[in-house]
């Protein structure tokens, strides 16, 4: 299919778990609908389309894998009024007319939101990516063999010098790995066992990732030990596309508040007082920390200096 985006996109480059990657311009990745393999391709031919394909063993899988895919894209995203408020922002103004095409990335799948969130609790990312390659490597399913779309995919890898195409492992398969293994994928102890918890909870049916009510889900998965407020907000984020969510104890928007708040670039600040500081921007706060984490490497630098209490952000044509 074709689709118009409702607002200014671009399409994101490869993963660094390895299950989504681009080929030719084309975004390619393997997903599981009701257990059925669907490879789901996207292009964009120009600022204004983009063409989303799917290919699997029924009409059905492809249809439903399509909508996980838009989702993921945030073709639907209408953003017009964050753009509208916050362009003119002391802040991000300057990068939301630069980049209006910017998004908060998203999974297709909730729970892989949630699993990777749980890999990357209080480590860097390069490591966190490098665990979530192992787990989907051992873990993560391929296309079965036998059928043309395994063979026909396959050959295409193979022609291409690429690994065959994995998905991220369901809940279910975390839910039966011994924390052992998840262990050996370099996952500290206690977050192996976290993140089997998680998956228990999801499988079973008691969290139920894909209900409307959300928060009912993420007050159940925060009374599990090892799952904290920061894990729960990237799930809403990432994983259910919940904009007004801000996963305000990552290390680099505190690192920025701390540093915008008083100039000290060794400055942290707390979790509330990031929510104090992008509490203007409800309740978009999710994708004004995206934009605003386009200016962590300048903090980090010492090119970006503190604010001071007259020019804090607030909306267009406020200050406080």
């Amino acid at each position: 299919m074709e689709v118009t985006p409702r607002w200014a996109l671009r399409l994101p480059g490869g993963g660094a778990d390895g299950v989504m990657r681009v080929r030719g311009g084309v975004l390619e990745r393997l997903l599981h609908v009701e257990g059925e393999p669907v490879v789901v391709r996207a292009a964009q031919p120009s600022a204004h389309s983009v063409v989303i394909g799917a290919r699997g063993p029924s009409r059905g899988c492809c249809e439903l894998a399509l909508e996980r895919m838009r989702f993921a894209l945030g073709v639907d995203d209408e953003l017009s009024d964050f753009h509208a408020r916050f362009r003119a922002d002391p802040l991000i103004g300057r990068l939301v007319r630069r980049f209006p095409w910017l998004r908060a990335r998203r999974r297709p799948e909730p729970f892989e939101a949630l699993a990777w969130a749980i890999c990357e609790q209080l480590i860097e990312y390069t490591r966190a990516a490098a665990i979530e390659r192992r787990i989907v490597r051992r873990l993560g399913p391929s296309l079965k063999d036998g059928g043309s779309l395994a063979r026909g995919s396959r050959a295409a890898a193979a022609r291409a010098g690429d690994p065959p195409l994995r998905d991220v492992p369901s809940a279910e398969v975390i839910a039966g790995t011994a924390p052992a293994l998840l262990e050996s994928f370099d996952l500290s102890p206690a977050r192996a066992l976290a993140l089997r918890r998680a998956a228990r909870e999801v499988s079973s049916g008691r969290v139920d990732l894909h209900a409307e009510d959300h928060e009912r889900g993420w007050r159940r998965l925060a009374s599990l030990p090892g799952i904290g407020s920061w894990t729960v907000e990237c799930l809403a984020l990432h994983g259910q596309g919940r904009l007004d969510q801000l996963p305000a104890g990552d290390l680099a928007l505190r690192k920025l508040v701390g540093r915008l708040r008083c100039g000290d670039p060794l400055a942290r600040a707390d979790e509330a007082e990031v929510r104090e500081f992008f509490a203007p921007y409800a309740p978009w706060g999710g994708l004004a920390a995206a934009y605003a984490m386009r200016l962590a490497p300048a903090a980090q630098l010492g090119l970006l200096g503190p604010l001071g209490a007259t020019t804090l952000p607030g909306p267009a044509g406020t200050r406080r």
